[in-house]
């Protein structure tokens, strides 16, 4: 029986600032139904191995020392629209789930979880589909008719400032984050409340009493 052609594997690209995560990774997808075809260990170099490889699927640590990597997505869609994304995190929170989801990802699943799901997770999203963490999947659909509830902590804060009046920088200056953090963060509010418009934000930002001239923040 002729061996399956190697260029036509799924191409895998794997993302996380830890040396032996990557490793562990490629261990555990070392086998012929997929490509791995790079590794990076920042955001910057995410981006240019996307821009390289066009990779199937994306393993994204959601945290590159200490910075959330979720404001990278747009520059991912735009370089390769078809790439789909698997987040991988320590965090196995709801709020990290539902605002990775929101941002743009395809999966999400914790570091913690067995290597048979990683496996699970990779076929779902190389096969055009999605995968998210069965627990955390219930948590979400339980949440689904509460969306004021369903904005992060994080969230409830970005909002609020962008009320106040607050530019992306300055949002990004007083909570320690990059301004593509906040981007990404405006982008989830506004899909979690659906609304599109500054006004609409505003408007929801009073009624949640998010401002400062509204209620605490």
């Amino acid at each position: 029986m002729t061996p399956p052609d190697p260029m036509c594997r799924p191409t895998i690209l794997i993302c996380d600032d830890h040396p032996v995560v990557r490793c562990g990774i490629r261990t555990l997808l070392a086998d012929d139904r997929y490509r791995i075809v790079g590794e990076a260990a920042d955001l910057r170099g995410t981006v240019e191995q996307v821009n390289r490889h066009r990779p199937t699927v994306l393993l994204l640590d959601l945290s590159f020392l200490g910075t959330l990597s979720l404001g990278v997505l747009p520059t991912v869609r735009a370089v390769s629209p078809a790439t789909r994304v698997l987040i991988l995190t320590m965090h196995n929170d709801l709020d990290s789930a539902r605002d990775s989801l929101a941002a743009g990802a395809h999966g999400f699943l914790p570091k913690d979880a067995a290597a048979e799901e990683l496996v699970a997770a990779v076929d779902a999203l190389a096969a055009g589909g999605r995968y998210l963490h069965p627990a955390l999947g219930a948590a979400l659909f339980d949440r689904a008719a509460d969306p004021d509830g369903a904005l992060s902590r994080r969230e409830r804060e970005v909002l609020g400032l962008i009320a106040d009046g607050l530019t992306h920088q300055q949002i990004a200056d007083e909570l320690g984050l990059s301004v593509r953090t906040i981007e990404a963060q405006r982008a989830s509010i506004k899909v979690k409340l659906g609304v599109s418009r500054r006004a609409e934000l505003i408007s929801c930002a009073r009624r949640l009493r998010l401002t400062t001239t509204g209620g605490k923040r």
